[in-house]
């Protein structure tokens, strides 16, 4: 899934996760800008509060659509998100946009694949990608569940939405308090409905698994997003998740 593409490691594919892609793209400054995000109660919630909801999980099945914004890029492309039974697949852009990949949860299985992406050879062929190991959704959730409260808010765009913000993240390192050596991997800030934290609007990747892009960063927003089984088929450049 998300930013999790070929040249990805395995400890930061399961943060990128958060979650599973010829027109050029416009210049940065016609990007449109992304919904801000207004803290609605000041500063962050303590975790420890017993006002903290619930946090995000994904549900087994959904469908949503929306907008993979790489910033400093200048790009913003179509992004669908589709789960069923359990696996679950994210697209981004396409054949006419400047970027193209597919991240899925697939069969307990993590692949991704990146068909086009600036300054990246087109041929060969770039492989798909099948991350070793054992992963599917409810590992995703478990990690979820280790995500810190930031606080309420609200995402302004064209609709307002009542968002609760958290953030995930993985850091290499010594786990002990005080002055060791650790170092951020990966981060991501998600952003699920209010009443309903299966529900996502929002996500910021930021770390090892963007690779490709110069500031680290990518962006996905989402316009629609219900819970219907959506359709998740993993591409014939993919092996499947028995070989």
């Amino acid at each position: 899934m998300a930013s999790i593409r070929a040249r990805r490691t395995v400890v930061s594919v399961v943060a990128g996760g958060l979650f599973a892609l010829g027109v050029m793209a416009p210049g940065p400054a016609a990007a449109p800008p992304l919904p801000r995000a207004v803290q609605v109660d000041g500063a962050a919630v303590d975790s420890s509060s017993p006002k903290v909801p619930r946090p995000p999980q994904l549900p087994a099945d959904f469908q949503g659509t929306g907008r993979y914004i790489v910033r400093d890029l200048g790009i913003d492309v179509p992004f669908t998100w589709q789960g069923r039974d359990g696996n679950s697949q994210m697209v981004a852009g396409g054949q006419e946009y400047p970027i193209w990949f597919t991240n899925l949860i697939y069969e307990n299985t993590l692949y991704t694949l990146t068909y086009k992406w600036p300054n990246i050879p087109l041929f060969p062929p770039r492989p798909c990608s099948k991350i070793p190991g054992f992963f599917n959704r409810q590992i995703f959730n478990d990690k979820l569940k280790t995500a810190r409260f930031v606080g309420p808010e609200i995402l302004q765009g064209e609709k307002d939405r009542h968002v609760d913000h958290w953030r995930v993240g993985v850091v290499g390192g010594s786990t002990v308090p005080g002055e060791f050596f650790r170092f951020p991997i990966a981060l991501g800030d998600i952003y699920v409905d209010q009443r309903n934290p299966s529900q996502w609007w929002q996500v910021l990747q930021f770390g090892l698994q963007n690779l490709f892009d110069p500031e680290l960063d990518e962006w996905f927003t989402m316009t629609t997003f219900d819970h219907r089984p959506g359709v998740v088929t993993l591409p014939d450049r993919c092996p499947p998740p028995t070989s």
